[in-house]
């Protein structure tokens, strides 16, 4: 299965229209199901796919559980939430140009993310394809390790010491 998140708080009908652009050409031979706010006018509806505008926290995280690929915004909720359970996932920022978001700081999410094992990081609707079809072929062969749910203790030690001493 693999799950579309557009989160909570905005739609993102660029990123529904471009998976389900992909869907209908690659045909990844899956279930794939949506979470998906729609758009205050004229809202785009998939044609490969079902969706629903919300879901319970319950539904949410048994769907999530379920996925082999998340497809999201680059939310940093949902990206944890991926990077905690284990699951790959494939983002793509919201652009302010478009009216997707306030400021462009999801590009500094995927641009400080793009190394990371796991993450498949597409800068535009363009460029979606083919990390889809990267993150397709890489769920047989590797599943990304867990991260912890708390941050390393070196990295919360030197904050603390920045935080009470300023130094760093």
């Amino acid at each position: 299965m693999i799950f579309l998140t557009t989160g909570t708080q905005l739609p993102f009908d660029r990123l529904v229209r471009a998976v389900d652009d992909w869907v209908e050409k690659a045909k990844p031979g899956c279930e794939i199901f949506a979470q998906v706010l729609p758009a205050t006018h004229g809202p785009y509806r998939p044609r490969n796919f079902d969706t629903r505008e919300r879901l319970s926290p319950r539904d949410y995280a048994e769907i999530f559980d379920k996925a082999r690929l998340i497809i999201s915004h680059a939310g940093m909720g949902t990206i944890l939430t991926a990077l905690t359970r284990g699951k790959q996932i494939c983002i793509m920022p919201r652009q302010v140009k478009y009216n997707e978001h306030r400021n462009d700081h999801q590009f500094a999410t995927v641009e400080r993310l793009k190394d990371y094992p796991g993450l498949f990081k597409a800068r535009d609707e363009h460029e979606l394809p083919t990390r889809l079809d990267a993150a397709m072929r890489s769920i047989g062969s590797s599943r990304p390790e867990a991260i912890g749910l708390f941050a390393d203790r070196g990295f919360t030690d030197n904050l603390r010491k920045f935080i009470l001493t300023g130094q760093t």
